[in-house]
């Protein structure tokens, strides 16, 4: 399906600008759907206004949908719907006509026109709103109800007049508190004329004995929370329904998350609508996720700690070792371990199971070139990047990838030394060539036993699931090619 960016860019004369106000507007304008009632159909005008595009579209959560089926991208030419037509023509709400049964369910049609603010100017139009009704389960509406449509009618005529939504505030939460999770009404004053019985349930959980409705919300915000503390401006500023924003409560064990939307209506403010969420068993599970990631960083660094420990106990045991082979073979055994140690260390950094193996993967390369350097004086680069990768995979790759190196300086005694990397979606492909003395005469992977290489294919074929392969370089040296499947996103 096209986005509204592609049917903005691709059928209308509308700008930047103008786009990035339908965007905010698209955004939020659930709540405008769920205090109607109603379905949301955003209409723009074609080029050259001969018609109308459908560019976005909002179901109810709070009632029945009218449209079980997308209608975005349906182009309407002019005079096909008269209350889009009036509603863009004559720059105002459009509620006239009966219910529509074309469709062998009562629908109630109405039209808001949506202007975009501008500094200085009336303001640019760019639209219009089709709000439908399904009039299917009509009955006398409650008093949560007639709150709702009368809101929904404040927050309509906001966006006609250009108010709705707010430009300049700062962005919502990834998830605010929507209309169903609790709603209180205020006044021009700040007390409150309606309490929806979530958004009471709420306040009683955070300590309120009294009855909300008559209440000034701030300070009654501010009593239970803020007892001998200094009062949060914040706080303040949205129980009273003063400014577009959103903040959180905390008393007695409980969290509350307000949202206040301003309802200024006729260039005056007439009230607010204050959102309430109880998010307390939220906040509860997001403590426990960071006290079980703290634990496990802990952990991953303790495991550093000790592996350091065993590195330097091996160390200190090759220092005593007169016979070449067993101290070369300690020595090896301390690069192993070390190899292990820097993945530990990099978990121990990070917030969650997954590495930045670049870093890892200079380290390892930086601490064969150093064993290297008295030797032959190479210095192993890298090229492309390896991006970030689970733990289980970045421990055995680590670990072959200092294999693979050490067995390069060691053995072919090169003078340019680099560990290739292709990342694709699926594959991670590390090719490691040399330009050395190359493979023996007769060389078999299968039969070699050479206990670096056996480390090297139990890591990649058994642990990685991966293949290896190592071949003569043409021109002279050896390759290393390892292919790792990359686990789904």
């Amino acid at each position: 399906m096209p986005t509204l960016s592609d049917l903005v860019a691709r059928h209308t004369a509308l700008d930047a600008a103008d786009l990035d106000w339908l965007h905010s507007l698209v955004s939020d304008w659930q709540l405008l759907a769920d205090l109607s009632f109603a379905d949301l159909i955003l209409w723009a005008p074609l080029l050259g206004e001969s018609g109308w595009i459908a560019i976005a579209q909002m179901r109810p959560t709070t009632g029945p949908t009218v449209y079980h089926d997308d209608v975005v991208g349906s182009i309407v030419a002019k005079g096909e719907r008269p209350l889009i037509d009036t509603a863009w023509d004559e720059r105002r709400i459009c509620r006239e006509g009966d219910p529509d049964w074309s469709t062998g369910v009562p629908v109630r049609e109405e039209t808001i026109p949506v202007r975009r603010a501008v500094e200085g100017g009336e303001g640019r139009f760019l639209g219009v709103i089709q709000r439908s009704t399904n009039l299917s389960s009509a009955r006398t509406p409650s008093r949560l109800e007639l709150t709702y449509l009368q809101s929904a009618s404040d927050l309509a005529q906001m966006v006609a007049e250009g108010r709705f939504p707010f430009s300049g505030e700062e962005p919502i939460l990834v998830r605010s508190p929507r209309v169903g999770d609790g709603l209180l009404r205020l006044d021009r004053a700040g007390r409150v004329t309606y309490a929806s019985p979530n958004a009471l349930s709420a306040y009683r959980r955070l300590g309120l004995h009294a009855d909300l409705v008559g209440a000034e919300l701030g300070r009654v915000t501010a009593q239970l929370c803020y007892s001998d503390e200094p009062i949060n401006e914040d706080l303040m500023i949205v129980a009273s329904g003063r400014a577009a924003k959103e903040t959180e409560v905390e008393a007695g064990g409980t969290t509350v998350q307000l949202r206040a939307i301003p309802l200024v209506v006729g260039g005056g403010r007439i009230g607010a609508l204050v959102l309430i969420r109880d998010v307390t068993e939220l906040r509860r599970r997001e403590r426990e996720l960071m006290t079980k990631d703290a634990t496990i960083r802990e952990i991953h660094h303790r495991v550093k700690n000790n592996l350091q420990t065993v590195a330097a106990l091996l160390r200190l045991q090759a220092r005593r070792l007169r016979v070449p082979e067993g101290r070369e073979a300690l020595e090896e055994a301390v690069r192993r371990v070390g190899s292990i140690a820097i993945v530990h260390e990099t978990l121990s950094h990070a917030p969650e199971e997954f590495v930045d193996f670049d870093e890892i993967a200079d380290r390892v390369i930086a601490m064969a070139g150093e064993v290297s350097a008295a030797e032959a004086a190479v210095m192993p680069r890298r090229v492309g990047a390896f991006g970030v990768l689970p733990s289980l995979i970045a421990t055995p790759l680590a670990m072959a990838l200092t294999e693979l190196l050490q067995n390069a300086m060691q053995h072919g005694r090169p003078r340019r030394l680099e560990v290739v990397v292709e990342s694709a979606h699926d594959r991670l492909n590390v090719t490691v060539w040399d330009d050395g003395r190359g493979l023996p005469e007769g060389f078999d992977l299968d039969s070699s036993t050479s206990l670096g290489l056996q480390i090297v294919r139990t890591l990649v074929e058994g642990e990685l699931s991966g293949k290896l392969s190592i071949e003569p370089r043409e021109g002279g040296g050896t390759e290393v090619a390892l292919s790792i499947p990359l686990p789904a996103a």
